[in-house]
């Protein structure tokens, strides 16, 4: 049988990391997909600086149109990422009856809906298993492997620069700016970090995963997103003392009144799998009703780990191709026609536990101030305790409080009462606490 003609858009570090592991596992891959799968056509924005990569029958350009365009192309994978003009080559592909195959999580969060009712009407697949956790089979896992599950909630550290961030924190007692320069000199982080510490990356990658959990449409603006930039050393450490980690998490969760989407820093309790992922390596827990908590974990980015999803879907869509439409698995889990209006809450409606730092004047009265603030609110205290600052303000203290869970409306109103108090001489810091067990 003859080989399937790939055209691939796109030579960076997840190109060229798919032309090796195709290279390298073609025997292999052949076995698995029923017949060989071959890269004939490559766009690249400069032919000159591909390095020792082996194209050798591979005809390049620098017109990603032109690939597009190539009539004995079958499957074409984007790789250039951003928004466009992957929107319009991904969009173009599709309407010449091509599948496609993509790690750009950015192109589905915000125009998925769009791209694959394009592709049903066509008839072709569009598969993005490396848009989420690089070589991590998590939208395979939540689509197919849970598919008798009704998912109640997911968590996951789904940025690696945010997760070495913390880690370097919590381990080296180092504060986010230098952690941040390091990583940038690492190459974990850009020169613009603002995707990864601001959490707009793992918000592209939450829209996905919870619209493949809960059979939604794509509604990357309805996520809640918050970064990590603003964590201090002395949060990392004293999270620590209490028996918890701060992990950037996002998390996607069904409740009575909709669907929380929500991305920010979360002290979670150190005995979690979870909590001890550390470093640029990723990890999701998936709750489901029939499995219960199961736990994907591994590299979330990288050359050859996201080129392991790339080529996993090559292998699908040819496995596939011949398949009857109809009897595909749908790209978003659900059948189109079946997925569910159901409302995303707004963040003042969530209900968290939370972690609160004050620094208050170290003076008789002031908690007992804070205490009927939370009191007045419905806030209950579930530990407290006071900490020595680490500078040199002998009238001063920190005051660490953990609370129940509240509705996030409560606390914003709680905190605003007392950071008007004169005694509160710093902004109040505020970070949410989740469990992470039984729904």
């Amino acid at each position: 049988m003859q080989p399937v003609n790939v055209g691939l858009l796109g030579l960076g570090t997840v190109g060229s990391g798919t032309v090796r592991v195709l290279a390298r596992n073609h025997d292999e891959i052949a076995r698995r997909a029923g017949r060989g799968i071959k890269i004939t056509h490559a766009a690249a924005r400069n032919l000159n600086d591909l390095g020792d990569l082996d194209l050798r029958g591979v005809r390049l350009t620098e017109d990603a149109a032109a690939v597009v365009n190539d009539p004995e192309i079958d499957i074409v994978v984007e790789l250039i990422g951003g928004l466009s003009p992957a929107r319009e080559l991904v969009l173009a592909a599709i309407e010449q009856g091509k599948h496609v195959v993509t790690a750009n999580k950015a192109l589905i969060a915000l125009h998925g809906n769009e791209i694959f009712a394009k592709a049903q009407e066509k008839g072709v697949m569009v598969a993005f298993e490396a848009a989420v956790a690089g070589g991590i089979p998590i939208i395979k896992a939540i689509r197919e492997g849970l598919a008798g599950n009704r998912i109640e909630w997911l968590a996951g550290i789904i940025n690696g620069t945010g997760n070495f961030i913390l880690t370097e924190m919590r381990d080296k007692g180092r504060d986010f700016a230098d952690v941040l320069a390091e990583a940038q000199s690492l190459g974990y982080a850009e020169a613009d970090p603002t995707f990864d510490i601001e959490g707009i990356d793992a918000a592209h990658k939450l829209t996905i995963l919870a619209s493949i959990a809960f059979g939604v449409p794509l509604q990357f603006d309805k996520v809640y997103t918050e970064g990590i930039s603003a964590i201090s050393r002395e949060d990392v450490s004293y999270a620590n003392a209490l028996g918890y980690r701060i992990k950037h998490l996002g998390v996607a969760r069904r409740t009575p009144a909709g669907i929380e989407l929500r991305v920010h820093p979360t002290l979670i309790p150190e005995r979690r799998l979870i909590a001890n992922v550390d470093g640029v390596l990723n990890a999701v827990l998936v709750w489901g009703d029939a499995v219960g908590p199961t736990l994907y974990y591994g590299a979330g980015a990288g050359s050859d780990p996201t080129a392991s999803a790339v080529v996993a879907d090559l292998v699908d869509v040819v496995r596939a191709m011949t398949t009857d439409p109809e009897n595909r698995v749908p790209h978003l889990a659900f059948q189109a026609d079946a997925l569910s209006d159901i409302a995303i809450l707004p963040i003042d409606e969530v209900e968290t536990a939370f972690y609160l730092r004050l620094r208050v004047q170290d003076r008789t009265g002031v908690m007992a101030d804070i205490t009927r603030i939370l009191a007045d609110h419905e806030i209950s205290i579930e530990a407290i305790r006071q900490q020595e600052p680490d500078d040199d303000d002998d009238d001063a203290a920190d005051v660490i409080m953990l609370t129940q869970r509240v509705r996030e409306g409560n606390m914003n109103q709680a905190i605003e009462r007392i950071q008007e108090l004169t005694s509160v001489i710093r902004p109040v810091t505020r970070i949410r606490l989740e469990l992470l067990k039984q729904p």
